[in-house]
């Protein structure tokens, strides 16, 4: 089988909602970020989040989104195209979708999926669209993060070493 193009993952949010929304067939889980610079952290995360399910969406904050997190001058650094078909680029990822709010939650209600994940580094409670997937007869995934892998930390480490 000849794998996807990773653009080719790249949806629209019509295109993810008649793809991955209600009526579907397959378990489809949903996580979301920046993914500003890919790293083990991410991949590890995503591969795992991929094992909860058939399917693995992803939504990726657009530059304003992430902008408005609050993470720092000057970021993100990668442009949101490109951290889309990065993300896109991983065999794990089914599909991702850029989203321009400040929380996914809107896409979470759209295509309500099965599992909602976050990191370990959440408290269930906080996670947004939590009650939609609940309420739906879904559920809540934390999966642990690796130490000392984020890419605030990469870019402490890079400005150290210049």
């Amino acid at each position: 089988m000849k794998p996807r193009s990773p653009a080719a993952k790249v949806l629209s949010q019509c295109q993810l909602v008649e793809r991955f929304g209600p009526g579907r067939s397959q378990r489809v889980v949903f996580t979301n970020g920046c993914f500003e610079l890919l790293h083990a952290g991410h991949v590890t995360y995503l591969d795992r989040a991929r094992a909860l399910g058939d399917a693995l969406v992803v939504g990726v904050n657009t530059d304003a989104s992430a902008r408005r997190l609050g993470k720092g001058a000057g970021r993100p650094i990668v442009e949101q195209d490109d951290r889309a078909l990065v993300v896109a680029a991983l065999e794990s990822v089914d599909a991702v979708c850029l989203f321009d709010e400040d929380t996914p939650e809107r896409l979470i209600s759209e295509i309500v999926p099965d599992v909602l994940v976050k990191g370990a580094d959440w408290r269930p409670e906080d996670v947004v669209g939590r009650e939609v997937v609940e309420t739906a007869g879904g559920h809540v995934e934390l999966i642990p993060i690796l130490e000392h892998r984020s890419t605030t930390e990469m870019l402490r480490r890079a400005r150290e070493a210049t």
